[in-house]
C-alpha cells in the first residue's frame, strides 16, 4: 500500500453510539496515520501479504468495531481481556469473542492518574485510562472484562474497573507446583461457568473441542511465521511482526490465521528467491521483557532504524502468546479443563517464583532465532520483570550472550536516549 494512500478511517456515528468522546477521539485516527505511515510504511522491500495487515489498522476503530457490534447484535457478548492467562478458548467455545484490552498508547494516561496513583506500570494506566475517558472503542463495546492477579497494579486496578464495566477476576498461581495446578484447574472452571452465565450458551465437549482447534490453529500460524521469520536474511522486518502479533488479540481468529498462512507462503517463497528485507549481515537482536500492546512500536522502530533487525520476541505480546498448544485428543471435558490448564501452566510469566523455566526458555529462542543480543525491555514500575531482568543478565553473561536492559514508559521523551544506548548495543554486536 502506498503511504499516500493509507488512512485510519473515522466513524464519530459508530462512536456517537458507543457513548465515547467523540470530540477527543475523533484526533486520534489522524495520528495514527501518520504514526503508521512513517513507521511502517516507509519501510523498503515489505511482502505484499502485509496488506491485510495494513487494511486491520486502516479499519482499527471502524470496520472491526463494526464486526463486534454486529455480533453484539446477534446475541454473542463481547469479552474483554488484559493477559495472556486468561484462557479465550473457553469464551468462544460458549459463543463469546474475545479481545485484548491491554493500552500501549500515552494518550490515555492523563485520565488515568486523575484516580490512579502516578508510579504504576504505564500498560495498566493506558488500559483504565482509556475506559475511564471514553476514548477506546473496543472498551466500550465489551459487556465484560476479565482480568487477572499477575501483578498488584493489576489487580486492585480491577476493584476500581468494575464500577466502570463488569469486571471478573481471575486468581493465578504465583508457583508451578501441585497444589498451584489444582487451584488454577479450579479458577478455569469457575471461569467456565461464568463464561456461560454471560453468553447463556453450556458448554460441552463439541463446543470447546471446536475452540481449541480455532486457537491453535491460530498459535500454529504465528509459530510458522515466526520460524520463518528467524531466517537469515531475514524475509520480514520485526516491526512487521510485532503488528501481526498485536493484531492476532483483537482480529476474527480463523480469517487471522488463514491470512497468516498466506504470508507464509510467500515468505517461503522469499526465502527461495533470496528477497530480504536486510541484507544477511544486518545484526540481528531478540527482545524480551513485558509485553508491548498496539501501537507501543518505540523500541522495535528504534532498533530498526539503528540498522539491526529484530528476529524473536520472548514475551507475552510475542512466543509466550503462541509458543504452546492445548492437546486436542481430549474425550471429556474434564480432561479438555485440564489439559488446558496444562497449556496455560507453562507460560513463564515473571509473577512465578521460582521463574527458571524462563530463563531456559530465553535462552532456547536466542538460540533457535539467530539473534547476536538480547534487549530485555521493562516497562516502568513492572517490578517482577524489572527484578527478573538481573537473573536473566545473569544467565546472558555465563551463556556468553551480549544483554541489554532498558527500562521505559510510552512517552517520546526518552527516544534520544534510549537509541544512543541501542547503537552503542549494536557497535558491540559487530565488534
Amino acid at each position: 500500500m502506498a503511504a499516500e494512500q493509507f488512512t485510519v478511517k473515522s466513524d464519530p456515528e459508530l462512536w456517537t453510539r458507543l457513548n465515547m468522546d467523540v470530540e477527543r477521539f475523533k484526533n486520534m485516527p489522524p495520528m495514527l496515520t501518520q504514526a503508521y505511515t512513517s513507521i511502517f510504511l516507509s519501510q523498503k522491500n515489505r511482502p505484499e501479504g502485509m496488506s491485510y495487515f495494513n487494511d486491520c489498522v486502516a479499519n482499527i476503530h471502524t470496520g472491526r468495531i463494526d464486526e463486534l457490534m454486529a455480533a453484539k447484535d446477534e446475541g454473542k457478548p463481547v469479552v474483554g481481556t488484559f493477559c495472556v492467562y486468561v484462557p479465550e478458548e473457553l469464551v468462544v467455545a460458549a459463543g463469546g469473542i474475545c479481545v485484548g484490552l491491554c493500552g500501549g498508547a500515552q494518550g490515555s494516561i492523563a485520565d488515568a492518574e486523575k484516580i490512579l496513583p502516578r508510579n504504576i506500570c504505564p500498560m495498566v494506566k493506558s488500559a483504565f485510562g482509556f475506559k475511564v475517558g471514553g476514548i477506546c472503542p473496543y472498551f466500550q463495546a465489551v459487556d465484560f472484562v476479565y482480568g487477572e492477579t499477575t501483578c498488584d497494579a493489576k489487580k486492585k486496578t480491577w476493584e476500581l474497573l468494575d464500577a466502570y464495566v463488569p469486571t471478573h477476576v481471575m486468581e493465578i498461581p504465583q508457583r508451578k507446583g501441585a497444589r498451584d495446578k489444582v487451584l488454577w484447574l479450579e479458577e478455569v472452571k469457575d471461569f467456565k461457568a461464568a463464561v456461560e452465565k454471560i453468553t447463556g450458551n453450556r458448554t460441552g465437549l463439541d463446543e470447546i473441542s471446536g475452540a481449541i482447534r480455532l486457537i491453535n490453529d491460530k498459535r500454529r500460524a504465528l509459530q510458522r511465521l515466526n520460524t520463518l521469520r528467524h531466517h537469515n536474511p531475514a524475509p520480514i522486518s520485526g516491526l512487521d511482526m510485532l503488528l501481526i502479533e498485536q493484531i492476532a488479540f483483537y482480529d476474527e481468529p480463523g480469517r487471522f490465521a488463514g491470512k497468516v498462512n498466506e504470508l507464509c507462503d510467500e515468505l517461503e517463497k522469499r526465502i527461495k528467491s533470496g528477497s530480504a528485507v536486510a541484507p544477511a549481515t544486518t545484526p540481528r537482536i531478540m527482545v524480551s521483557g513485558t509485553p508491548m500492546a498496539l501501537p507501543n512500536w518505540k523500541l522495535h522502530n528504534i532498533i530498526e532504524k539503528s540498522g539491526a533487525i529484530v528476529v524473536n520476541e520472548e514475551s507475552c505480546i510475542g512466543t509466550r502468546y503462541y509458543k504452546d498448544l492445548i492437546d486436542e485428543s481430549s474425550t471429556t471435558v474434564e480432561s479438555q479443563l485440564e489439559r488446558l490448564t496444562e497449556r496455560y501452566m507453562q507460560i513463564d510469566c515473571s509473577c512465578f517464583t521460582p521463574n527458571d523455566e524462563r530463563m531456559s526458555q530465553v535462552v532456547k529462542e536466542y538460540r533457535e532465532s539467530g539473534a547476536q543480543g538480547i534487549i530485555d525491555y521493562c516497562l516502568q514500575f513492572c517490578h517482577t520483570y524489572n527484578i527478573e531482568a538481573v537473573k536473566l543478565r545473569q544467565v546472558c553473561e555465563k551463556e556468553g550472550i551480549p544483554f541489554l536492559a532498558i527500562e521505559s514508559d510510552y512517552s517520546p521523551e526518552d527516544v534520544g536516549q534510549l537509541q544512543t544506548r541501542v547503537e552503542a548495543f549494536i557497535e558491540q554486536i559487530q565488534g
